[in-house]
């Protein structure tokens, strides 16, 4: 694919699509302990619904076009949850090269953090997530990548939690952070939900 599809009905319908998908796939009712170590009633496993073909496409349009939106030129996060996220970036049309962040070095081999095609100074890098819910992945990628001396352009999330990661996220990054869906798209009748 070499162009965007950026029509409001396109990235509409792919909204939808993917709210959809996250819906049916993704979310788990019943009680789980989050990477942060809080306890929570319900669970959403992006991967289920992302790693499915209907996911997958609805996801790299709404990716492309917002890379396209902000001029990046690499896409990625720390891995696992953003090797999907990354790559269906590129599936969906981004004029971007794909990067990996490791939780840490490798020992051995070239020893990087960041794998994939190497970062230029010049690129504009932007960070992808499958699901935010304190931040702690995105915020060590935004460290990794400012380490290595690598610009931000933006940081973007497959689903956010809203339990407050988003501006934690917009502050290291020093960039706008876009969630492609909310919990309240997902569950919107979840028991924790806060009235506002």
């Amino acid at each position: 694919m070499d162009t965007v599809p950026s029509t409001a009905s396109d990235l509409g319908q792919a909204r939808a699509q993917l709210v959809d998908e996250l819906r049916s796939h993704a979310l788990v009712i019943g009680e789980v302990t989050l990477t942060s170590g809080a306890r929570a009633e319900y669970y959403v496993d992006a991967k289920r619904a992302i790693l499915r073909p209907e996911g997958f496409a609805a996801l790299g349009v709404l990716l492309a076009a917002q890379v396209s939106d902000w001029s990046g030129t690499a896409v990625g996060g720390l891995t696992m949850g953003a090797d999907p996220v990354a790559c269906a970036a590129l599936a969906g049309g981004a004029r971007a090269k794909a990067f990996f962040v490791r939780k840490e070095s490798k020992a051995h081999g070239l020893q990087r953090r960041i794998e994939g095609p190497l970062l230029d100074p010049q690129d504009r890098c932007v960070v992808v997530e499958d699901v935010v819910t304190t931040g702690s992945s995105t915020l060590a990628a935004i460290e990794a990548l400012h380490d290595a001396g690598r610009r931000i352009c933006g940081v973007i999330s497959v689903l956010d939690r809203l339990a407050g990661g988003g501006a934690a996220i917009e502050q290291a990054a020093g960039a706008p952070y876009v969630p492609l869906t909310t919990i309240d798209d997902i569950y919107p009748e979840r028991p924790d939900r806060k009235e506002g």
